[in-house]
């Protein structure tokens, strides 16, 4: 009990000793957060895939590898410590335009759900998502980086709506700016038969906190997506397209839950 009563605050403080951002440019996990989690000892394994097949090609920063025509490849383990805690590792792996293949680093996260509708129910839900990670500076301007990730919203048989207001920053950054980074991420789906769901997936990145990027300037998605939780290999499925000249135009992305 102690320990859950402590987690919200620990991961706030986590985030309140960060130093300034560095813009985070390795796009290995696009995906918002639901209150999906493991159940206590659960072992779990997805494997994230994407691709941009036209976006940006110019680096943002010296020796930066920019997201175009690169192929995506994060595996990403996770385990059920309680029923209302988990933890993950992502492996992520990069095979960029010139034929060239990275491990980017390693990225560890701890998820708390402490609210949650039943199963099968109707009801609203809570959690945080605290993630550090150490990823390659040709991908990330700044490391160890950390990304506090509220998660809140609403689920029903019929509907699923989530909103992960994400703050992002780093402890060393070389490139970035004096203050954290603003990030929210919107899905809302609706169930169209039993295990299949369609939806839109939006992503922004607003940039510094209290000094926000024009809206020319933010890099803005919006994916339709397919969520099929049914069958031998559930997945989610996207196609996005930029909202502007500052958003790689086109992205196809895809998640796996491989059974174990």
């Amino acid at each position: 009990m102690l320990f859950r009563r402590v987690l919200p605050y620990a991961l706030v403080l986590a985030v309140s000793l960060v130093s300034p951002l560095a813009h985070a440019d390795l796009t290995d996990e696009i995906q918002v957060y639901d209150d999906s989690i493991n159940r206590q000892g659960q072992l779990g394994l997805e494997l994230h895939l994407n691709t941009t097949l036209e976006g940006r090609s110019v680096p943002d920063y010296p020796g930066e590898i920019p997201p175009a025509r690169g192929f995506r490849t994060t595996m990403e383990w996770s385990y059920g410590i309680t029923d209302t805690l988990e933890a993950g590792l992502y492996l992520p792996l990069l095979h960029d335009a010139t034929g060239t293949n990275y491990f980017a680093g390693p990225r560890v996260r701890l998820k708390w759900i402490p609210l949650k509708p039943p199963e099968d129910g109707a009801g609203p839900f809570f959690g945080l998502n605290l993630e550090i990670s150490a990823v390659n500076e040709r991908l990330e301007q700044g490391r160890p980086a950390v990304e506090l990730r509220p998660i809140v919203g609403y689920r029903s048989p019929l509907w699923l709506i989530s909103f992960n207001p994400v703050v992002d920053g780093t402890f060393h950054p070389r490139y970035g700016s004096s203050s954290s980074d603003f990030a929210p991420a919107l899905k809302v789906a609706r169930t169209v038969w039993p295990g299949t769901a369609l939806g839109l997936e939006y992503y922004d990145d607003m940039g510094r906190i209290g000094n926000f990027d024009p809206a020319r300037k933010q890099y803005q998605q919006l994916f339709a997506a397919v969520d099929v939780t049914r069958g031998p290999l559930p997945f989610n499925f996207g196609i996005g397209h930029g909202l502007n000249g500052a958003s790689d135009s086109w992205t196809v992305k895809a998640i796996l839950e491989i059974p174990i």
